[in-house]
C-alpha cells in the first residue's frame, strides 16, 4: 500500500494505492485511467486543460471500467490495445473540509487503473481534449506529468513488473 495527501482544487485528499485484483463497487468508481505501452515505451497525451498526462476519464452510463479506459485511450491517444486491471486508488475525502453530502464524489471513492499494451495506432486527429501524443521512456514520466507522485510511481512499477514477469497479455 502506498499513500499520499494531495491538494486538489484547494482541498486535501488522501490517495491510497491498493493492488487488488477485483474492481471496487461500480457506484464508487469516480474515474478510470491507465498506462499505455508500445515496445517498452509509455504513451502520454497532451490534454488541453492539464498538460501531459496518461489517458483516463469518467465512466459513461452502462459502461464497464475497462470499456471506459479503452474509450478514453482511443479518444485521447487514438490507440487500441489489450488491457489488464492493475488496481485502484482510494480517494478519501475524510480530511477535506470542503466535502459535503452534495459533493459530486463520494466521501471515499476509487480511481481504477489499467495497463494497456497497444496493438493499433490510429492517425492522431486531436478531435477531443488532447492536442498530441508521444511515447517516452517510463523512467521519464515525472519529467512530463506535473501531478506525478509516489502513488503514480507505485502503479507504474506494478505495470512494468507485469511485463518482466511475462504476464502482460494474461487476462
Amino acid at each position: 500500500m502506498t499513500s499520499i495527501q494531495v491538494n486538489w482544487g484547494g482541498s486535501i485528499v488522501q490517495l491510497i494505492w491498493e493492488k487488488q485484483s477485483e474492481l471496487p463497487p461500480r457506484e464508487l468508481i469516480t474515474s478510470v485511467h491507465g498506462y499505455c505501452f508500445h515496445q517498452g515505451k509509455l504513451m502520454l497525451v497532451n490534454l488541453r486543460d492539464r498538460g501531459w498526462d496518461f489517458p483516463g476519464g469518467h465512466i459513461e452510463f452502462k459502461e464497464t471500467p475497462e470499456n471506459c479506459f479503452k474509450r478514453e485511450a482511443m479518444e485521447e491517444g487514438y490507440v487500441e490495445g489489450d488491457c489488464r486491471l492493475l488496481g485502484s486508488i482510494v480517494v478519501d475525502h475524510h480530511d477535506n473540509p470542503s466535502w459535503n453530502e452534495d459533493s459530486p464524489y463520494p466521501k471515499v471513492g476509487y480511481q481504477v487503473f489499467y495497463r494497456m499494451d497497444i496493438t493499433k495506432f490510429h492517425p492522431f486527429r486531436a478531435e477531443h481534449e488532447s492536442s498530441e501524443r508521444m511515447l517516452i521512456e517510463p523512467k521519464d514520466l515525472s519529467k512530463y506529468y506535473r501531478g506525478f507522485n509516489n502513488v503514480y510511481q507505485a502503479i507504474l512499477h506494478k505495470s512494468l513488473k507485469i511485463v518482466k514477469e511475462g504476464v502482460a497479455n494474461d487476462h
